[in-house]
């Protein structure tokens, strides 16, 4: 016996390509190679892409939050000139009559309410006998009433909604229980 090892002839091990065999496996690798560069560039568009839209997204809402209050803005802006005017009406003519700056003043009024109205801050103003609601309303004070209890019986200072969510509630009072 020799010490020398003995090999199996490759073409008799199993699962062992041949060199007929060994090209297409060639062939093989390079077609996965290529495919595999493909996907890791479809990959990297991708996730560039995503990249992207996300960058994009976060400036959107970072100008929609810098500029929300721009159309707001804008609307006020003509009762801001109207008080100046009458600030400076009122310097000029310091004696003028009491009903022409009342009647400026309701004017200016309308033109903040319609403002307001615009951008949809809206009154709470419950009419005497409502309901007290306690997501609308904050009760100051009871009083004895002749009306239904825990209604409102009078409005100390007019509540605001912005978009259905309260701004500030309505002052009132309520009736007590009888």
């Amino acid at each position: 016996m020799s010490d020398t090892p003995v090999y199996p002839d490759p073409a008799d091990v199993p699962g062992t390509p041949t060199n007929e065999q060994a090209v297409p496996l060639e062939q093989q690798l390079a077609e996965l190679q290529a495919k595999h560069a493909e996907v890791s560039d479809a990959y990297l568009r991708a996730k560039a892409e995503v990249e992207n839209a996300r960058r994009r997204a976060e400036e959107e809402v970072s100008k929609a939050r810098k500029f929300a209050v721009e159309s707001f803005a804008d609307s006020l802006l003509p009762v801001k000139d109207s008080l100046e005017a009458a600030i400076a009406t009122h310097v000029a003519q310091p004696d003028a009559p009491a009903a022409t700056v009342l009647e400026g003043v309701h004017a200016t009024l309308r033109q903040l309410s319609s403002a307001l109205e615009r951008n949809k801050v809206l009154e709470i103003n419950p009419a005497a006998g409502t309901k007290f609601d306690p997501h609308q309303h904050q009760a100051i004070s009871m009083i004895p009433a002749d009306q239904e209890p825990n209604t409102v019986v009078g409005v100390l200072q007019k509540g605001y909604l912005i978009a259905d969510r309260v701004l500030r509630p309505a002052l009132v009072t309520v009736a007590a229980p009888k």
